[in-house]
C-alpha cells in the first residue's frame, strides 16, 4: 500500500489498510484529540479576554475623563488597574494551559505514529522473510530497502503531524465557526464565502502534490538501488576502472531525483500562496462588510 496511485481516491484506498494500527493505539488517538481540542479552546479564549480588556480601558478612560480631578477618580484609577492586571494574568494562564496540553497532545499523537512505524517496519520485514525467490529476482534491492525506511517514514508523517493537525484544524474550524455565529450570522456567511472556492484549489493543488511526490519516492528507490548495487560489486569495478562511468550513470540518476524534487518544491510554493490569498479575501470582506456596518450603527 505504499506506492498509493494517481489519484488522491486511490491513495485513501490504500491508507485504509492503516486502520488496524489505529485502533490498536485507539486510546492514544482518543486523549490526543481531547488534547488538541482542550488546547483550541484555551488558544481563541483569550482573543474573548482582549476583547473585553479593551472595551474595558474606552469604558474606563471614559468615565476617569469625567470625574477628573475629583476623589472619585482616585478609586476609579485603582480598581481600573487591578482590572486590568486580573485579565493580563487570565490571558497568560491561557497561554500556558495551551502550552501544557499541545504538549500532552503531541505525547500522544506523535508517540503514536513512531509505535506505528515500528510495527509497520516489523510487519514489512516479517513479510519479506516469507516472500519467494522470484519476488526478489522481480524486485531490486534497493526498491525494497526504500520501501521498508523511507516509505514508512512518509507513512508515519502521515499518522502523526498530518492527522494531529487535521484534527486540530476541524476543532478550530468548529469552535471558531460556533462562535462567530453566536456574533454575527450574517457577517459569518460573508467570510465564509470564499472557503468552497479554497477547498477546490486546495483538492487540485493536492493531486499534483500526490502525483509528484510519488515520482520523488519512484527515483529514490532507483537511486538507492544504484548505490546499492555499486557497493556490491565496488571490487569489479574497481578491478576495470569503470568509477568515471559509474559516477556519469549516478550523476544523472542523482540529477533527474533533484530536478523532481525541485519539481515538487514548486507546487507546495504554490500552495501556501493559494491559501493565503483566500484568507485575504475573507479579511477584505469583514473590513469591509463589518465596516460598513459600524458606520451604519
Amino acid at each position: 500500500f505504499l506506492t498509493c496511485g494517481k489519484t488522491p481516491e486511490s491513495c485513501m484506498k490504500s491508507l485504509l489498510q492503516l486502520n488496524k494500527y489505529l485502533y490498536k493505539y485507539r486510546f492514544r488517538l482518543l486523549w490526543g484529540t481531547f488534547f488538541i481540542t482542550v488546547s483550541n479552546i484555551f488558544a481563541i479564549y483569550p482573543a474573548e479576554i482582549l476583547r473585553q480588556g479593551i472595551d474595558l480601558v474606552q469604558d474606563g478612560t471614559a468615565v476617569y475623563k469625567l470625574f477628573d480631578g475629583s476623589p472619585i477618580a482616585l478609586n476609579l484609577s485603582g480598581n481600573f488597574y487591578t482590572i486590568l492586571l486580573y485579565f493580563g494574568l487570565i490571558v497568560i494562564a491561557s497561554a500556558l494551559l495551551k502550552g501544557i496540553f499541545m504538549f500532552f497532545m503531541r505525547q500522544t499523537i506523535i508517540v503514536m505514529s513512531r509505535l506505528i512505524e515500528y510495527d509497520l517496519k516489523n510487519d514489512m520485514f516479517d513479510h519479506y522473510q516469507q516472500l519467494d525467490l522470484a519476488f526478489f529476482k522481480r524486485n531490486r534491492t534497493g526498491d525494497l530497502m526504500a520501501r521498508i525506511s523511507e516509505d514508512v517514514s512518509q507513512v508515519r508523517m502521515y499518522l502523526g503531524p498530518a492527522i494531529m493537525y487535521a484534527i486540530s484544524t476541524v476543532s478550530l474550524f468548529v469552535l471558531v465557526l460556533a462562535r462567530m455565529v453566536s456574533i454575527n450570522a450574517e457577517l459569518t456567511l460573508y467570510v465564509m464565502a470564499p472557503l468552497p472556492l479554497l477547498a477546490f484549489l486546495v483538492y487540485k493543488v493536492n493531486s499534483l502534490v500526490i502525483h509528484r511526490s510519488e515520482a520523488v519516492q519512484s527515483q529514490l528507490s532507483r537511486m538507492t538501488s544504484f548505490v546499492q548495487e555499486f557497493f556490491s560489486g565496488i571490487r569489479v569495478i574497481k578491478s576495470y576502472n569503470r568509477e568515471k562511468t559509474m559516477y556519469k550513470q549516478f550523476d544523472i540518476i542523482a540529477d533527474k531525483y533533484k530536478q523532481l524534487n525541485l519539481s515538487l518544491v514548486r507546487i507546495n510554493a504554490l500552495f501556501f500562496p493559494v491559501i493565503s490569498l483566500m484568507i485575504g479575501f475573507s479579511t477584505l470582506i469583514t473590513v469591509y462588510i463589518g465596516g460598513n456596518k459600524v458606520y451604519s450603527g
